[in-house]
């Protein structure tokens, strides 16, 4: 009895694996040994092969990102310092420009940052 509720236990487990998909447009991210989860108080910034800045899905602009991202926080009701945000750069994406917008997150508050990878 036990041995069939330890398989059943397993089954679900690994068939509920099997129906979980990542939120986010799809990108080419690099590979790493584990990946962050993501809770409410994370913001998701995506940056697909032709530079396009995507904050939770929306597109925005690189000069718009500060403020995008401050009124994104303040929807939330949050603080900034207790946010943090889940980049997903696709590996098309120079590093500088990933800079880039880690700074202007930076300037807006957001201090807390997690490069997203494959798992």
């Amino acid at each position: 009895m036990i041995d069939t509720m330890f398989f059943l236990l397993v089954f679900f487990m690994l068939s509920s694996l099997a129906l979980t998909k990542m939120m986010g447009l799809p990108v080419n991210l690099p590979p790493a040994g584990s990946a962050p989860s993501q809770d409410s108080n994370k913001l998701t910034l995506t940056i697909d092969k032709d530079q396009r800045i995507f904050l939770n899905k929306d597109e925005t602009g690189f000069a718009s990102l500060a403020n995008q991202l401050n009124s994104q926080v303040a929807a939330t009701g949050q603080k900034l310092e207790d946010v943090s945000i889940i980049i997903n750069a696709d590996t098309a994406v120079s590093h500088g420009y990933v800079v880039k917008c880690i700074d202007e997150a930076r300037n807006a508050g957001i201090t807390h940052f997690a490069i997203a990878t494959q798992p």
